[in-house]
């Protein structure tokens, strides 16, 4: 009994899996962090820079110190060390577009990877899987462009030939 039950789980499993995957503008990025106003059908990344906080330690004067006419101290002011946090720059959140999941098979990034060997950035072998090496490599390319993450932006996906850049109007 057990086994037409497996076996019918099985085919469910199969035929859902052939479902084709929707592309476009049916696309959606529901349930995925995007920034506020984002299109529907695209797919973002973000890069959290940290708040940049300082310790600031200073004597601050509690009274100041007390003089006779003739200019001698009675009591000399009184200074109390106060400790204090100081954010120099404040938290940003950087957004940029990046491909899609269905738009990250096996041969796009092989293709990715093929790109980045070919700019000296990648010298591993061609995997076909966003590993270590590869992220690596995505990095080192998109660092220049002011973008420190490994996460492929959809701008390096276009600058390195991957992706059509749209034709504007």
């Amino acid at each position: 009994m057990l086994l037409p039950r497996l076996f019918c789980l099985a085919l469910a499993l199969a035929l859902a899996a052939c479902q084709p995957v929707p592309s476009g503008p049916e696309r959606s990025n529901v349930g995925a962090e995007a920034p506020p106003g984002a299109p529907p059908g695209t797919c973002w990344g973000k890069k959290d820079t940290p708040a940049v906080i300082e310790t600031v330690t200073e004597q601050v004067q509690l009274t100041p110190a007390e003089t006779d006419a003739s200019g001698q101290t009675l009591r000399p002011a009184a200074y109390a060390t106060v400790t204090r946090q100081a954010i120099l720059r404040e938290r940003v959140t950087t957004w940029y577009e990046t491909p899609c999941a269905d738009l990250l098979t096996p041969e796009f990034i092989a293709s990715v990877q093929r790109a980045l060997a070919a700019r000296g950035l990648y010298t591993g072998q061609i995997t076909a899987r966003f590993d270590a090496r590869t992220r690596a490599a995505i990095a080192r390319y998109q660092a220049p462009l002011g973008l420190e993450s490994d996460t492929l932006s959809l701008d390096s996906a276009r600058r390195l030939g991957l992706v059509a850049t749209p034709i504007s109007d």
